[in-house]
């Protein structure tokens, strides 16, 4: 079966999953995540795959071995490509990104590296200054200071404090959600990070 949106019992299950995060509500509701949530988004990451590749749909588990948090479910249900676009459904509606998400110590080191370089980090500050025209916000996790040997008045420091950068845009759950059309939403946004994944892979790996 085709993609043909998220209905509203997918928003419904997670507000209700937020406020009561047990495996009694999980049990009770099940049937709704798979038909509302899990089904849809399965749908849809196929209609997505001749474009954008194969996706991993995230397990709706969370891992609580070494968390504070015990509690046993996620609260959104997301699924990502390997060239790292990213959507996810939870309580208050449909999210798209794309980004350098965990990146490791070398990805880290080489990201510095090509944003530092004028050849590749003033087309990188521009494209960021695209997304965010085109609505899209920027976020990861960042330094408060500089990075070591990065004087004060570089003029990309902003950009060089990330740790992690991705760029991201959402919407509430309103009726063109629950239709075919959010595929055209997800697929044109994600076209639009399209320069970005771009970037990363060029530079990053």
């Amino acid at each position: 079966m085709g993609f043909s949106g998220f209905p509203d019992e997918a928003f419904e299950f997670y507000e209700g999953l937020s406020a009561d995060n047990s495996k009694a509500y999980w049990t009770a509701h099940k049937q709704v995540y798979e038909d509302a949530v899990r089904a849809p988004l399965t749908a849809l990451m196929a209609e997505l795959e001749p474009e954008f590749g194969a996706a991993k749909i995230f397990r709706p588990y969370r891992d609580v071995r070494f968390a504070k948090d015990k509690s046993p479910y996620k609260t959104q249900q997301g699924a990502h490509t390997e060239a790292g676009f990213y959507v996810a459904v939870d309580a208050d509606g449909l999210m798209v990104a794309g980004g350098l998400y965990s990146p490791s110590p070398d990805q880290l080191a080489r990201f510095r590296k090509a944003v530092d370089a004028e050849s590749s980090g003033a087309p990188f500050a521009a494209l960021i200054d695209d997304l965010q025209a085109a609505g899209f916000e920027i976020a990861g996790d960042r330094l408060k200071t500089r990075p070591r040997g990065v004087p004060e008045d570089h003029p990309r420091l902003d950009l060089l404090r990330h740790r992690s950068l991705y760029a991201h845009k959402g919407w509430p759950p309103e009726d063109w959600v629950g239709t075919p059309q959010a595929l055209d939403r997800i697929r044109d946004e994600w076209r639009a990070l399209r320069p970005l994944q771009t970037w990363a892979a060029d530079h990053i790996g």
